[in-house]
């Protein structure tokens, strides 16, 4: 369904920017102002879906908030602290995958990734993680990438089981979801157990 073949479009002093051109169908570039609108609208049409894994959605009740979300993932880019892109498919716009915040001390990151629900079992995020971790280790030199999952959330958690990363064990109760606590599953890869 997909290639396995991934272009970079690299960043440079006079083009910034963030994209990879995963398949003919799919792709991954920087938030940008204008998605605001579409963005906000999937949020909205994935609310309730969203709502039993992401915290954030209570703080995101209109295309303003997302329009202050994209400046501050932007501002996160240009400073080297991490990215949101979006995850295109068929030119939509269906999901978000972040490199949340580096730890350049210690060459650590962690990835965060929502898809709306019509567009799961597709691949598409499964291609995107590694899309990001690729650019993570090889263009970043990054050393270790964790991802976490709520505990009851089997379809995220075979994402970073499915590209080889290590179960390093439960964090309990550490989220707060809307009205409870939820546990997160810990999964981390190193550089040197990447194949990309």
């Amino acid at each position: 369904m997909f290639s396995d073949r991934i272009a970079f479009t690299p960043s440079t002093k006079d083009d910034p920017e963030f994209c990879v051109h995963i398949s003919d169908h799919h792709q991954l570039r920087l938030l940008q102002l204008s998605d605001a609108e579409p963005l906000f609208a999937q949020v909205n049409a994935n609310r309730d879906y969203l709502m039993q894994w992401l915290s954030w959605l209570p703080t995101t009740q209109t295309v303003d908030d997302t329009r202050n979300f994209i400046r501050l993932t932007r501002d996160r880019f240009h400073s080297k602290q991490g990215f949101a892109a979006a995850i295109l498919y068929e030119s939509s716009l269906v999901g978000v995958i972040s490199l949340n915040g580096i730890d350049w001390s210690n060459h650590h990151s962690s990835i965060g990734y929502w898809l709306a629900a019509p567009f799961q079992q597709k691949g598409i995020i499964t291609l995107s993680c590694r899309a990001v971790i690729t650019y993570a280790f090889n263009s970043l030199k990054l050393n270790r990438l964790t991802i976490l999952c709520a505990s009851q959330n089997r379809r995220s958690q075979a994402i970073p089981q499915r590209l080889g990363f290590t179960h390093e064990g439960t964090l309990r109760e550490a989220q707060w979801l809307c009205d409870h606590f939820v546990d997160h599953e810990v999964y981390s890869l190193l550089r040197r157990e990447w194949k990309s």
